[in-house]
């Protein structure tokens, strides 16, 4: 038996859980037709395989038709699901993991255009800022009904053999009827703590009455609002002691904070350049307090936290949900005694900003979470082995290098900088997003591992990528920063790059014209600012920085906000001139014949980049395949068979920004699929 905390097994109730490490409810927005089909069983049964104790289904499985999923959720009040839960819960359990699912009614936590139109409903009049719907206040025969929902949701949980569920409060309706904040009923179900949390309780005596006593049921809700006027400190601990002593509830789930905001839920859930783990103290004084099961996850991502979690007593269960996004097989290594080989979560929280607009989730640096199917996490080896050139040591190359060298291929990498790390590198400077460095340190170590030679301070013409004579030639060198896009005065503006690498010293009245819309401009106006100077961040765009997306702008906003920042949209850069020691500024409107006029001292311009791909051309005349990619063999992980030019002698290709200005996840994924197959 091993000694380690995280893996010793707990009893929760009849439950033998093999070890400590759960992934808590989450919903990847991976369902078909609101039923968690084969690609969202693939995903748990991966982890089920790789050693989690507890996998748990569903960032909040509707129970009720009038609570829309604002994006893709399970549809817990449709009986279907209960095969399609069922084949899951089966597999996973084959594996040896428990399975749960969390239930919910999300009352105003989402809109009337959803689904069927119908009301969104909550225990009050309030909007909430982050989906904008104004509720009907709950009737009697509404309380009724979505009580008998949530009996009936979790009858079919029953009867699809999982082994608990778990309701979801915070945010939700049965918060909104919890909290002062949200609650304007009359009694019995509004006024003093007791009769707000009424619902709570009637809704698991029904739940109870449907399952029995010994089916586990459980509950995650906030401790503490954390927001003027709602739930305090004192009111989360008076709650989870009702909740203990009621008898209803075999274990507690806690965070703290609010999410009906993009800084509330930031906060709650917190990413890149935020604590680590910050609301673990706080889950365990509430265990301390109760002596009753608890559980909690709030950016635990490595498995010091997480063993730390377990041996000081604060968790009985610890989860690590984003973590085994990007890892899957975090136990299976624990356990094999390769924790250094655990792939890191950088918090970038691509995962869940995706989710939030609408798309399903992915990690930023494993673009095979969520598509075990078509990406298997296992790479097959080659059945023969050939020698890849790759050049350029970005997340790309390095991608393709790990890739290959995994499936058996002699592969070296050339890279012009004396370390790897491209364009992540550069990002890494910004104690903002310093952990997105672990996603080339990772790939480095492993490509290490792997047998890859690395030639750094390697500036690689034709002859050089031909001289150890390849089968296989991969471009990967990336981009440069693209400032070209005035009518006049070009030679006037610096790059983001070119503030974010010190190359260029920032000024005191400074304009960032941004319409690439992503991390680069913020970055690079945040360090200005920092300064002390003037900063105005324009985009042509109806909203800034779309490609940041919600959840990572709130840390940006944060430190903007407290700075001499302006953020002005809907207006185009057009033209920059010198007009004694200042610069000129022509910005003109797509919506009308409109100028105005900025005097300044610098303009930033972020405008993406532009592929850095003269070797590529110059390699493709002796190329088999000319460069051509064969995308359907590529989308169906099958080998690239194009052979256009019968004197070729190597294959060659180009991924990541080397193709066109994209994201770390694209150029990741552009090395995993292509490598997969060579």
């Amino acid at each position: 038996m091993s000694s380690d905390p995280l893996l010793q097994p707990f009893q929760l109730k009849h439950l033998t859980l093999r070890n400590r490490v759960m992934i808590t409810s989450h919903e990847p927005a991976y369902p078909e037709d609101g039923m968690p089909k084969d690609t969202y069983r693939a995903y748990h049964v991966e982890r089920a395989k790789a050693g989690v104790a507890l996998t748990m289904t569903a960032g909040s499985a509707s129970v009720s038709r009038d609570s829309p999923p604002v994006f893709n959720n399970i549809l817990a009040w449709k009986d279907e699901v209960v095969g399609w839960m069922k084949k899951l819960t089966d597999e996973c359990h084959d594996h040896g993991a428990a399975v749960m699912i969390q239930l919910t009614h999300l009352g105003r936590r989402t809109r009337w255009d959803k689904a069927d139109w119908l009301p969104v409903i909550s225990a009050g009049h309030e909007r909430e800022p982050a989906h904008r719907a104004f509720p009907k206040q709950a009737e009697d025969w509404d309380i009724a009904r979505i009580i008998t929902d949530y009996a009936d949701a979790a009858e079919r949980m029953k009867a699809a053999g999982l082994d608990g569920i778990e309701l979801e409060s915070y945010g939700h309706l049965v918060e909104q009827f919890a909290s002062p904040l949200t609650n304007n009923l009359d009694a019995p179900y509004g006024g003093d703590l007791d009769n707000r949390m009424r619902f709570t309780f009637d809704i698991l005596r029904a739940i109870r009455e449907r399952v029995g006593t010994e089916f586990i049921v459980g509950i995650r809700y906030s401790g503490d609002e954390d927001l003027p006027g709602g739930l305090t400190k004192e009111d989360g601990m008076e709650i989870s002691h009702k909740l203990k002593n009621s008898g209803l509830v075999d274990f507690l789930n806690i965070i703290r904070g609010h999410i009906d905001t993009d800084p509330g839920l930031t906060d709650v859930i917190p990413v890149q350049g935020m604590r680590n783990a910050p609301h673990l103290d706080f889950a365990g004084e509430i265990r301390a307090a109760t002596r009753f099961p608890t559980f909690h996850a709030a950016k635990i991502p490595d498995v010091a936290t997480a063993r730390h979690a377990i041996a000081s007593g604060k968790l009985d269960m610890v989860g690590m949900t984003r973590a085994h996004m990007t890892d899957p097989h975090i136990v299976a290594k624990i356990l094999a005694g390769e924790e250094e080989r655990i792939r890191p979560c950088v918090g970038a929280n691509y995962c869940l900003d995706r989710i939030y607009q609408g798309g399903a989730a992915y990690c930023i640096h494993n673009p095979s979470t969520g598509r075990e199917l078509q990406q298997p996490h296992q790479i097959a080896k080659s059945e023969v082995p050939k020698r890849v050139v790759i050049v350029g040591a970005g997340p790309a190359g390095l991608e393709a290098a790990r890739v290959s060298a995994e499936r058996g291929h002699e592969v070296i990498v050339h890279e012009a900088a004396n370390n790897p790390g491209g364009q992540i590198r550069l990002t890494s400077l910004s104690e903002r997003r310093r952990e997105m460095i672990s996603i080339i340190d990772w790939r480095f170590q492993e490509c290490t591992r792997l047998g890859v030679t690395f030639r750094f301070n390697s500036f690689v013409d034709a002859s050089t990528a031909l001289e150890d004579d390849p089968d296989v030639i991969v471009i990967a060198t990336g981009g440069l920063p693209h400032t070209e896009v005035l009518q006049s005065g070009n030679e006037l503006v610096v790059s983001a790059w070119d503030i974010l690498s010190g190359d260029v010293k920032p000024g005191s009245n400074v304009l960032v014209y941004d319409d690439a819309g992503d991390h680069s401009g913020l970055m690079a106006a945040e360090k200005i600012a920092a300064t002390g100077a003037k900063v105005e961040i324009m985009t042509p765009d109806r909203s800034f920085a779309p490609e940041v997306m919600a959840m990572n702008l709130v840390p940006y906003m944060r430190s903007l906000q407290k700075l001499d920042t302006t953020f002005t949209v809907t207006w185009r850069l057009q033209s920059a001139s010198r007009d004694g020691n200042e610069l000129l500024a022509e910005v003109g409107s797509d919506y009308g014949d409109f100028t105005r006029q900025r005097r300044l001292d610098q303009i930033v311009v972020n405008h993406g980049t532009r592929p850095l791909d003269e070797l590529y051309f110059e390699l493709r005349p002796g190329a088999s395949n000319l460069g051509e990619v064969d995308y359907q063999s590529l989308i169906d992980s099958a080998a690239q068979t194009v052979s256009s030019n019968p004197d070729g002698s190597y294959q060659l290709f180009r991924i990541g920004d080397a193709v066109a200005a994209r994201n770390t996840h694209a150029a990741v994924y552009d090395g995993l699929r292509l490598a997969r197959t060579l």
